[in-house]
């Protein structure tokens, strides 16, 4: 897909989307899952940042002034909502509870509420990068045949998530210069091997149990961050419609 120069190709994505999801219907819970503790625990985490209303990031692009990307985000908003609820099925058809939060998601919103639509951008960018790399090992290590469909599922939209905040960032940092630009994406860069790395330690249990050491994990993410960088702070194109396929 390739965007125009306003936001309207990007609701009809996630507008198509949003029908193709609802043709498609659910996976078949009522196969079960059978996931071993270190899976199930990690899951719980991913799915408690899946969650939330999304209230502050719709407000805030409401505010920007661009009533098309305010709607395009409202409609990212329900992807992330949905895939929240997927999660918390396939926990239930693995007979385990959600949990009510955790330390990391909590530290991850409020970091993103501290200032404008750019910061919490560029926070929301380090978590869907991350969760790129965790979805996919998700997808192609788990022994079980519906959590690797859920993990699929959530794996292609966040591919389609990444090239749209790509955009208003790079359109956000257009006006600074070049230098003031690349120092934006390095800090974004360097959160990233932060948050990295504390999934990597928080979900190594996890990660192993799925072929993946953590440090092919961290590895994975930061190799991925370059393209990502360069599509915000202007030195490379847009992307177009989907993140670097992982």
């Amino acid at each position: 897909m390739r965007t125009t120069n306003g936001y309207e190709d990007w609701v009809d994505d996630f507008t198509a989307e949003r029908a193709r999801r609802d043709a498609l219907g659910d996976p078949d819970w009522t196969r079960g899952a059978r996931l071993p503790a270190a899976l199930i625990r990690s899951v719980q985490r991913f799915q408690v940042g899946e969650d939330g209303d999304g209230a502050q990031l719709k407000a805030k692009a409401r505010r920007a002034g661009d009533p098309v990307y305010g709607e395009a985000v409202a409609l990212f908003v329900a992807e992330e909502q949905n895939h929240a609820r997927l999660l918390a099925l396939l926990l239930g058809a693995a007979d385990a509870p959600t949990l009510p939060g955790h330390w990391t998601d909590t530290a991850f919103v409020r970091l993103r509420r501290l200032l404008g639509l750019r910061t919490e951008l560029l926070v929301l960018m380090v978590a869907e990068a991350v969760a790129l790399h965790y979805y996919r090992a998700l997808r192609d290590g788990s022994p079980d045949p519906l959590t690797a469909e859920v993990a699929a599922r959530i794996l292609a939209d966040e591919q389609r998530h990444v090239p749209f905040h790509c955009r208003r960032l790079r359109e956000s940092l257009a006006p600074f210069p070049a230098p003031a630009r690349r120092a934006a994406t390095l800090v974004w860069q360097s959160l990233l091997t932060a948050a990295a790395l504390t999934v990597a330690h928080d979900h190594g249990p996890a990660l192993r149990t799925l072929g993946l050491r953590r440090t092919a994990f961290v590895r994975a993410v930061l190799r991925d961050s370059g393209p990502m960088a360069a599509a915000m702070d202007g030195r490379a194109e847009a992307m177009d419609g989907r993140a670097p396929a992982v």
